[in-house]
């Protein structure tokens, strides 16, 4: 044990007791940062190249293999530990506060912020990788070596659990991608601020420490000035028209834009509608089903918290109860209170007939007993595991069994000229859940051809598709839809059910229409 201190150098053997325990305080503090800048990189990476799980798994693997090069890359420094600790700590504290500003401006000028974003993730994961093996030497002369060792990964550990709570429960929901980083970068400036000025009588390069705390200082504060700005300029280049509205929510980013007085709603960058056609979407989504449906009593809407959809629902008004559910509650307030959304929905949010309820749509349907006349599944596009689980044979089981016995289920599908296997697989899927289906589609301008899928137990067929084909939505106010323009949605051009026999059903074990979306022209 002697020994080992004596190779550690004149300045560590001054280390006291206090210094071991400060070492593992500021251990806890970096291993929080540190899975909150994985979190936060993996995020931006899901924001501006799309694909959740591709980014997530990517971004955490280099990561984690840049961790792994930091370790064994610490060996190479044989004495001034406490130094490079803490130059370590300010070197972590400007990578991680620019992390954010940096994939914007690679968004913006060079138009590849997947090099930025790995390139930070690799250098961020080496910096991690070297405070562990520094701060288990640095402590080493006052503990045993299972001890010094287990103390140490503890606090790294402990910290980390810390931090993951932090990033779902306050910094993304809070501070978003733009202020995240910057918090970041403030946990390990004062890390090593603290060491700094606490112990700076046993550092070597005393002076070369003092500059970069001061230059850093400084530009933590300048970013804090211009981080907005600078990820407003980052947000516009990845849209055509004026960014008006932007927000991080736990759940997606949240993106307004307007052209002309026409505002355009994006989640995760994917547009959701535009006031410019919305109602070629909406209309066709809600009144075939509310006209087939033998009562319209009981709605549930799972998805559509714009509104827009509920809008539609609500000019019957033979409708005494509407359930909205939606996991998103900024959207849900967005839509009451933006003007250019509230005047969109027409206030249908505050209608006294509707139920909100904030949650994920399969687990309502799991929780639920009750039964709906109507039920309406509009939700994003099967992108990813998490979403393709909501176009399973088991949620469409699960809608069926809260149908009442002439009730009508209709779901977005996609589109079935850009994403025709993904349309496809919805048609299947929800044929082999026991729905007798009828398959539809039109063009909107925002969003291209588009497809819904609408269903009725099989033993209510009694000539589905000829019952569809004969509505004719007199006697209810609509921009678009009439009998002549239902007529035209039900026809598809040649060839576009050739390949059905060959699609397989989607399941939550074998999530087949993300595949299907993944290969089509819209996939990643």
């Amino acid at each position: 044990m002697v020994s080992l201190v004596v190779s550690m150098g004149m300045v560590e053997s001054r280390l006291d007791t206090r210094q071991s325990h400060l070492l593992k305080i500021c251990l806890f503090a970096t291993g929080c940062s540190g899975i909150v800048a994985e979190f936060t990189l993996s995020t931006l990476a899901s924001y501006l190249l799309g694909n959740t799980t591709l980014q997530w798994t990517l971004t955490m693997s280099v990561m984690f293999f840049a961790m792994g090069l930091g370790s064994r890359w610490s060996r190479l420094f044989p004495d001034r530990l406490l130094d490079r600790f803490i130059a370590i700590e300010f070197w972590l504290s400007a990578l991680c506060a620019t992390c954010a500003a940096a994939a914007y401006f690679g968004s913006a000028l060079i138009h590849s912020s997947g090099v930025v974003i790995y390139g930070y993730a690799f250098a961020i994961g080496v910096l991690i990788g070297m405070e562990i093996p520094l701060v288990a030497r640095l402590n080493a002369s006052y503990e045993e070596l299972e001890t010094n060792i287990s103390s140490v990964m503890e606090n790294d550990y402990f910290g980390a659990l810390v931090g993951g709570l932090l990033f779902a429960f306050f910094a993304l929901p809070h501070l978003g991608l733009t202020y995240t980083p910057l918090a970041l970068g403030a946990i390990n400036f004062v890390v090593a601020s603290v060491l700094l000025w606490r112990y700076r009588s046993l550092l070597v390069h005393r002076l070369r420490l003092m500059v970069a705390f001061w230059g850093l200082a400084i530009g933590l504060v300048l970013l804090g000035v211009c981080m907005r700005p600078i990820v407003m300029f980052g947000e516009q280049s990845q849209y055509r028209d004026r960014v008006v509205f932007q927000k991080q929510t736990p759940y997606q980013r949240i993106v307004i834009t307007e052209w002309k007085g026409h505002h355009w709603l994006y989640l995760n960058n994917n547009v959701q509608f535009s006031t410019y056609d919305e109602v070629r979407y909406h209309e066709p989504l809600i009144h075939p089903a509310m006209q087939l449906a033998g009562s319209r009593e009981r709605v549930l809407v799972l998805g559509g918290g714009d509104g827009l959809a509920v809008r539609e629902v609500m000019k019957y008004i033979d409708v005494k109860r509407v359930t909205l559910v939606d996991l998103d509650a900024e959207v849900i307030a967005l839509a009451r209170s933006y003007p250019a959304l509230r005047a969109a929905n027409k206030g249908s949010l505050d209608d006294p007939r509707l139920d909100v309820v904030m949650g994920d749509a399969g687990r309502f349907l799991a929780d639920s007993a009750e039964l709906f006349d109507v039920i309406v599944v509009d939700l994003p596009d099967p992108k990813g595991p998490d979403l393709a689980r909501l176009y399973s044979r088991e949620f469409y089981r699960e809608c069926l069994a809260h149908l009442s016995a002439d009730g009508v289920v209709v779901t977005q599908a996609s589109s079935p000229l850009h994403a025709k296997k993904a349309f496809l697989c919805v048609y299947q899927t929800m044929q082999s859940a026991g729905f007798s289906v009828v398959p539809y589609h039109t063009y909107v301008p925002t969003m291209s051809d588009w497809g819904w899928v609408l269903g009725v137990r099989e033993k209510l067929d009694r000539g589905l598709k000829a019952r569809v084909r004969a509505l004719d939505f007199e006697g209810i106010e609509t921009q678009y839809i009439n009998g002549e323009v239902m007529r035209g949605m039900l026809s598809f051009g040649k060839g576009t059910f050739d390949d059905l026999e060959n699609i397989a059903v989607s399941t939550e074990l074998e999530p087949t229409v993300d595949q299907y979306y993944r290969e089509s022209e819209w996939g990643w």
